[in-house]
């Protein structure tokens, strides 16, 4: 299998011993994006903020994939707080034409870097 690490300076660099998204020709499968400002390099502020950087720093990657929103299949959304589900819920469908992918949404016990939302997403390429 040919694997392909992504990166673009349009997204926050990995906190981590990990790469921002990998592709494999066909698909990409990206980390989870946290709501981290690039232009800043901090976390947004809120919970809404959060969610529009988590979502501007998905597209980043995509965009250097040769994809966008429309090519997601899945996406996990990670929440500091489940009574954040429905002013996330609204934020992320902005970022789509109504064709939406499959997705999950749980509720973790804490995220990297003081987090409330990280997301990440499958694309077909």
């Amino acid at each position: 299998m040919n694997k392909t690490a992504i990166h673009t300076d349009s997204a926050p660099k990995a906190i981590g011993p990990y790469v921002q998204a990998v592709s494999t020709g066909t698909m990409l499968y990206t980390s989870g994006q946290l709501g981290i400002d690039v232009a800043s390099g901090k976390m947004a502020d809120g919970v809404e903020m959060q969610a529009h950087a988590s979502m501007k720093n998905l597209g980043a990657i995509l965009r250097e994939s040769g994809a966008d929103y429309a090519n997601i299949v899945k996406t996990t959304i990670f929440l500091q707080d489940l009574g954040d589900f429905a002013v996330v819920n609204g934020i992320y469908e902005s970022y789509f034409d109504g064709n939406f992918p499959a997705r999950s949404c749980v509720q973790v016990a804490k995220l990297p870097l003081g987090g409330l939302v990280e997301i990440e997403a499958v694309a077909a390429l």
